[in-house]
Order: C-alpha cells, then structure tokens, then sequence
C-alpha cells in the first residue's frame, strides 16, 4: 500500500497600487500589443519590469566584475610571470 501526500504551499504576494504616467506614443503602442497577446495590462507591465529589473540587475553585476577584476589584474598578472619562469627554468 502506497500513501500519497502532498503538500501544498500558498504563496501569498502582496499587490502594491501604483500611479504611473506613461508617454501617449509607448501607452498607445502597449494597447496595440495588448491586443495581439491577450494579456491584461497589468499582467503585461509587472512581466516588463520584472524583465527590466533582470536586465539592469546584469548590467551591475557585469560592472561589479569589470571593477574587481580591474583590482586584481596586476596581482594577476604577477602570479602569471612566476609561472612563466618556473617554466623556463624546465
């Protein structure tokens, strides 16, 4: 006899009112594709900033690393030169 038991876990997510002024040209433009894929505003604008966020949160990641591997490039490049002598020395 096999016993089954799920469980499920609720997610509660807390909606935030908010006011927001948008160019007529991007508004207009949005309703046009509203339109053509069938999803609410709402739903269609947290999925764009949800998907902005993603794209700056790369963004200052990528300059974080450029920063420290600035920082460490001349330790670096030391530690590369020892090597390349303990291969000449061979």
């Amino acid at each position: 006899m096999v016993i089954l038991i799920v469980y499920t876990i609720l997610y509660l997510r807390c909606m935030k009112n908010l006011s927001l002024k948008m160019d007529e040209t991007v508004f207009l433009e949005t309703e046009r594709i509203l339109k053509k894929v069938q999803k609410n505003r709402n739903r269609y604008i947290n999925e764009a900033v949800q998907f902005y966020n993603l794209l700056q949160q790369r963004k200052l990641l990528t300059a974080q690393l450029k920063k420290e591997s600035k920082l460490v490039q001349g330790e670096s490049m030391k530690i590369l030169a020892e090597f390349e002598g303990m291969d000449n020395e061979d």
